[in-house]
């Protein structure tokens, strides 16, 4: 009875302590120095890079926020045997390497006035209180290591540790490459830069597609217990990657946006994230449904067009706008159709009425969102500096606000839109064009959701076509061999 007690708290504050410690990692990744460090490595110790071994430890860090929740919740013992003997040692190394990784700031002197206005926004987390969080959150770690060992006794199987690589590059800072490039030194119309309907582009495609299908033929032959295993661990590494979005944003930016007002998850996509990550840890029939009628079809839209190339900024085909991007967006695309694909979830037409719903509550407050942003941006200030509109917001030196939910005020295709002006606050939008972008994605949704009934009508006919052959094989096998005894039965 002691024991179960004992056994029963453990595992009570397991839960309780890695709920906190995801919820602290979630507060850092709106510092700035949170992934600023990963492409400023150096041996050398200048002023503006990282040692290797801090980067290295809170890289590993971040595998732990993958591992210990699959250790904790999904009960997966080599995801707790790599946990409590691996990342105590990064843990305390970090402790003791950090340098002036709490110092960084965008508010410095060569930082022109617009800059420094949105730098003032983005680092409402005092150094002090990220110092405290980071300790906090390290201890937490630490804590929850010492938990695993309590709850799974000293026993580690060596086999564990074949999963730690993969563990490692899947929480891969994606900003890590830029340490071996400058993106400065690049043209936009040089082979590497990223566009539609480059090398690049039908690259990115090609991978989204080649994945989705290589997991399905990997997990189909699983148990349906290792295939939701493999889908939560997925949408753990999608929430982390996402996230990294919020850090890079407030410090180097991430495509054309820079301020923390970006990383209000309203954009179609940012929302698809959460979506698709609960549908697979609370396997709810809605949750599901909205996946993959919307935000299957969103991300792969995305990928066919990714909107006017003078709207995008996302540099070479490495530097980290494009690998947050296509992978966030592959992981999502992946996330919407596997259940369904796997048998644990069956779309029926019925199922369509609360994602469109849905999807038109998502335009509007999108929508409002956005104007309301742009508008308050108008006033925002700092040090008797106010943002500029210079010509307006057709200028491209205008230094108002439009967040990445701003699809909603800008036609991202090269098709003019005549204008029904609706105004929030100070910013005019055009409900004509809202009008229009909700049932053209609706057309879309329902095209793919007709692909995917397509898709299963032909492995239908191709798999009634296999038992038909068969069991044509069976009737000439049982023939031959009725022939065979006939004629044994005529010799004797």
């Amino acid at each position: 009875m002691y024991t179960m007690n004992i056994n029963k708290i453990t595992d009570v504050a397991l839960k309780a302590l890695t709920a906190a410690l995801l919820a602290l990692a979630l507060v850092l990744t709106f510092t700035v120095s949170d992934y600023y460090i990963f492409n400023r490595i150096s041996f050398s110790g200048d002023e503006d890079s990282f040692n290797l071994l801090f980067v290295f430890s809170q890289w590993v860090k971040k595998a732990g926020y993958l591992l210990i929740p699959l250790a904790v919740f999904y009960k997966k013992k080599s995801c707790a045997d790599i946990a409590k003997c691996f990342l105590p040692v990064f843990i305390i190394a970090s402790l003791f390497t950090y340098g002036n990784f709490f110092e960084v700031t965008m508010l410095t002197e060569s930082a022109s006035s617009a800059d420094k206005v949105y730098a003032s926004i983005n680092e409402f987390i005092s150094p002090t209180a990220n110092k405290v969080l980071f300790f906090l959150a390290s201890a937490i770690e630490l804590i929850i290591c010492v938990l695993l060992f309590l709850r799974d006794s000293y026993n580690v199987s060596g086999k564990s540790f074949i999963y730690l690589p993969f563990a490692v590059i899947a929480v891969m800072p994606l900003n890590i490459f830029e340490n071996f490039f400058d993106i400065s030194n690049f043209s936009r119309d040089g082979f590497l830069w990223f566009k539609n309907f480059t090398l690049w582009h039908f690259l990115a495609l090609a991978i989204l597609v080649g994945f989705t299908i290589g997991a399905y033929y990997v997990l189909k032959r699983k148990t349906p217990q290792a295939q939701r295993d493999f889908l939560a661990a997925a949408a753990i590494v999608l929430l982390i990657q996402y996230h990294s979005k919020d850090s890079m944003v407030m410090g180097d930016g991430y495509n054309v946006y820079h301020t923390v007002f970006a990383c209000i998850p309203l954009f179609i996509c940012n929302i698809g994230v959460y979506v698709a990550s609960l549908s697979v840890f609370l396997r709810k029939r809605v949750l599901y449904a909205i996946s993959f009628f919307v935000h299957a079809a969103g991300a792969l839209t995305v990928f066919i067009y990714f909107g006017k190339d003078d709207m995008s900024n996302y540099g070479i085909f490495c530097s980290y706008s494009i690998l947050y991007f296509c992978l966030t967006h592959i992981l999502l695309f992946a996330l919407s159709v596997l259940p369904s694909a796997l048998g644990h979830y069956k779309f029926k037409i019925k199922d369509c009425i609360i994602p469109l719903i849905y999807y038109c509550l998502v335009i509007v407050v999108a929508a409002v969102s956005s104007g309301l942003v742009s508008s308050a941006s108008q006033g925002f200030t700092y040090d008797g500096y106010t943002l500029q509109g210079f010509g307006g917001w057709d200028d491209p030196n205008c230094e108002w606000l439009r967040p990445n939910y701003a699809f909603t005020q800008i036609n991202p295709v090269p098709i003019p839109v005549p204008e029904i002006p609706i105004t929030i606050w100070k910013c005019q939008l055009n409900i004509l064009y809202l009008i229009i972008l909700y049932l053209v994605y609706v057309g879309l949704f329902w095209a793919f959701t007709g692909g995917y009934y397509a898709f299963l009508r032909v492995r239908q006919l191709i798999e009634n076509k296999r038992a038909v052959g068969a069991y044509n094989g069976e009737l000439v096998s049982e023939t031959a061999a009725t022939e065979e005894d006939t004629s044994e039965e005529n010799k004797e």
